[in-house]
């Protein structure tokens, strides 16, 4: 990749320099990172390919010479046989199947026609009757009869004989979208299994949250089961589902063992099985364990609960196509499916009189990092990310002027900086104006009280480890990327290496099969955006030194 990057003597001249164990601080040294810079730029510009000619030169490279005084020869008139091709080709091209996987895409960003909206412009903070994890804090009992008194299964064979359609409906008025990070619109999600003619559909719940930064999940499964349960037999009842499989990560011990609890008192006491909720209904759930970051992707969740390698694969064919051991199935956030039931019952109008228009309902957000009360917490969608900070947490460590930058949905979503972090509202549409993402809702904050390099440092080197290696731009990545943040944290660099590090990035996004390679990008991009005085104060500093 490199190769093709900055181009022979460049990728030679950056092997020099990788080997030479002294710092890039004598002026022989600055000539050769120069040198690496301009065919770095040379490389990025915009032209032709490398070995490729105009298409207007013949086949040694010289222009056509044209015959004015021939004349154009008379057109022939077309053969029974050349009319029989040409009808064949054209009844071919009518019977061509249409794009199944830009419909899928489409259908996936792309709101409900009968979507409901509000006006609001105030947001936050969150009443205690609207709240739907009543008992995130595990003051209360987990198990059934402690479920049933906060209103989980509440008259749940209702909302089964009211149709699956009519579920799959009421979800898409509501405008819930998905809470894994990636912000689809759950209701037309769905409806592509629901669709879809086959037996032994199954829905895979994905509660492995490896995401550093997001504690939502496991606190669902540790004092929320029921919600868990019940969303399931909802969802999979919708889309014609008889299995579901809840993939939980190995270290949620103490999580699996209630979730396990909750799923016997379920069949024991006939909310699950042949006859679910006596409804005649056959829905059966059960727990597969694992444990590798890049799992949280849905193909390579599906590959490892087939014993498989936990790698991406490509798409299509798409999972409600060819998924589970070939069965079509659909993965699906745990927190998505959790809030499931309290919609269908208080309806589509409740859910979309929270949170901005087209960013509804509440979410769960983990703050962590350099603040006073590190806790997960469930508020209104849209409120301040200042005011969730300030009001949960306790503020920033030395207060908010301390305030160094935020990663707003995960290490996964660019770093923001104190300016754009002022009135930044917490929602999907925003933060992507913001040029970040919401990702899983977990913000972790950094103060000036740390190094900020390091910070990225020990970011990128999460990554590498997390790599399948499959995909090129991302396995190189995740070689040079920490190699040189390394560099830039001792100072042993040169500020032409900014730039570099920019160009690398570039080759990385949106060109590999999952997003793990953009994740890596985002951290890198971040440094050099927000911290690149940083780094020439670093090397300036080391200079000195030598």
């Amino acid at each position: 990749m490199f190769a093709q990057l900055i181009g022979p003597r460049g990728f030679a001249l950056l092997r020099h320099w990788q080997l030479d164990n002294t710092p890039l601080v004598h002026s022989k040294k600055y000539t050769i990172a120069l040198e690496i810079r301009e065919y770095s730029k040379d490389a990025s510009k915009k032209g032709k390919a490398p070995g490729k000619k105009d298409n207007a030169t013949d086949k040694k490279g010289n222009l056509p010479v044209k015959n004015v005084t021939s004349k154009a020869a008379p057109p022939k008139e077309a053969s029974k046989k050349d009319i029989k091709v040409a009808a064949v080709k054209s009844s071919a091209a009518s019977d061509k199947k249409p794009d199944v996987s830009k419909t899928f895409r489409q259908a996936k960003i792309t709101p409900f026609k009968g979507m409901l909206s509000n006006t609001k412009s105030e947001f936050g903070p969150l009443k205690d009757c609207d709240r739907i994890f009543q008992n995130l804090y595990g003051f209360h009992d987990w198990r059934l009869k402690g479920a049933c008194q906060r209103g989980d299964w509440y008259r749940t064979a209702d909302l089964l004989d009211m149709g699956a359609n009519w579920i799959v409906d009421e979800v898409k008025r509501s405008g819930l979208r998905g809470r894994g990070g990636s912000g689809y619109y759950t209701g037309n999600k769905w409806e592509f299994l629901q669709k879809v003619n086959a037996n032994n559909k199954i829905l895979i719940l994905n509660c492995a949250e490896g995401e550093p930064g997001t504690c939502k999940d496991r606190e669902i499964l540790r004092h929320e089961p029921h919600k868990i349960i019940e969303g399931c037999l909802l969802a999979g009842y919708a889309m014609g589902c008889e299995k579901c499989i809840i993939y939980v990560r190995n270290c949620f011990y103490n999580e699996a063992c209630n979730l396990q609890f909750a799923l016997a008192e379920a069949y024991r006491y006939g909310l699950l099985g042949c006859n679910a909720c006596d409804t005649g209904i056959k829905f059966d759930i059960q727990v597969q364990r694992g444990d590798r970051y890049l799992s949280g992707e849905e193909t390579a969740l599906v590959n490892c609960l087939m014993g498989k390698l936990a790698r991406p694969r490509k798409r299509p064919p798409y999972l409600h196509e060819q998924g589970y051991f070939d069965h079509p199935c659909l993965v699906l956030n745990t927190e998505t499916l959790a809030v499931v039931p309290t919609i269908l019952r208080r309806g589509a109008k409740w859910f979309t009189g929270l949170g901005r228009n087209m960013n509804f309902g509440t979410k769960l957000f983990s703050i962590c990092g350099h603040v006073q009360h590190p806790c997960t917490v469930e508020e209104e969608m849209s409120m301040p990310l200042r005011e969730i900070i300030d009001m949960h947490a306790g503020g920033v460590c030395g207060g908010w002027n301390n305030l160094l930058g935020v990663f707003p949905g995960g290490l996964s979503s660019p770093l923001i900086g104190k300016v754009g972090a002022e009135g930044l509202l917490m929602d999907y549409d925003c933060l992507q104006k913001a040029g970040s993402s919401f990702g899983t809702g977990g913000i972790i904050v950094v103060s000036n009280n740390c190094d900020p390099l390091l910070v990225m440092q020990r970011s990128i080197e999460f990554y590498m480890k997390q790599t399948c290696k499959q995909c090129t731009p991302c396995r190189d990545g995740a070689i040079w990327l920490p190699k040189i943040l390394r560099n830039f944290t001792k100072g042993e660099s040169v500020p032409q290496m900014i730039d570099f590090v920019a160009v690398i990035c570039k080759t990385m996004i949106g060109t590999t099969i999952c997003g793990l390679s953009d994740s890596q990008a985002n951290v890198a991009m971040g440094l050099i955006t927000h911290f690149a005085p940083h780094i020439q104060q670093r090397i300036e500093a080391f200079g000195k030194d030598c």
